[in-house]
């Protein structure tokens, strides 16, 4: 939700005002520094500390509260067995992705396929970067305390052993026409493990890194199909 500050006729200090829009800013709350005084200045709490305005629900008062309490206010977005999952596929998802599009700088006649694989690689290898990072800061629970054992080879869109082979051996027009096939299909099955996360998890990293995917391999699964 937007942030509103009113303006005042004499600034707050600079640390007060950043440890205040901070705190706001992690509650997730529509913030408004109360009115101004008479001599220009900010209205505080009893202790001196800027207050914090929580809009109530439709017909409910506003409440005021500091900024601890604000931020206690937060939803709470811990990764749940949805985000774990999502984000655990979709490196093997990119990672065979990557595989496809290395093939395609010597195999490919196509400057469009070239063009295009080089495209995937550039925006799949730094979200593997990110991904791998969530996961670090997140692990998951080990297989025998609740976690799962995944077997990537059946998630949505993904090339068996046997059409890798043959991309691998194909070249020229064959290997462009390949390609696109494996290419649309393993972004589709991308876009329906997105949705998997978008609607079942519950961390916003999470949600951030599904909406990039759907909005970026949506735009190339319509580049392709007009390509083939």
């Amino acid at each position: 939700m937007d942030m509103a500050i009113a303006p005042c006729g004499r600034k707050a200090s600079p640390e007060r005002l950043r440890r205040f829009i901070g705190a706001a800013a992690t509650a997730g709350l529509l913030l408004v520094l109360a009115g101004c005084d008479a001599d220009g200045g900010t209205d505080r709490a009893d202790d001196g500390r800027p207050v914090v305005i929580a809009p109530g629900k439709p017909g409910e008062a506003a409440r005021t509260l500091t900024p601890e309490q604000a931020a206690k206010e937060k939803p709470d977005d811990s990764p749940n067995a949805a985000d774990h999952a999502y984000v655990q596929g979709m490196v093997e998802h990119h990672k065979q992705a990557l595989t496809m599009s290395a093939l395609a700088p010597q195999r490919a006649s196509a400057d469009g396929v070239k063009r295009l694989a080089e495209r995937i690689a550039a925006a799949q290898g730094p979200e593997i970067g990110a991904m791998e990072k969530w996961l670090a800061l997140h692990p998951a629970p080990a297989a025998g305390t609740g976690g799962h054992a995944h077997d990537h080879s059946v998630m949505p869109g993904m090339a068996t052993e046997q059409q890798l082979k043959e991309l691998a051996e194909a070249s020229g027009v064959d290997f462009d026409g390949l390609f696109l096939k494996l290419m649309t299909a393993h972004h589709e099955g991308a876009l329906k493990m997105a949705g998997e996360a978008l609607a079942g998890g519950n961390n916003v990293a999470v949600e951030e890194m599904a909406t990039e995917v759907v909005a970026t391999q949506s735009a190339e699964i319509h580049r392709m199909r007009a390509m083939g």
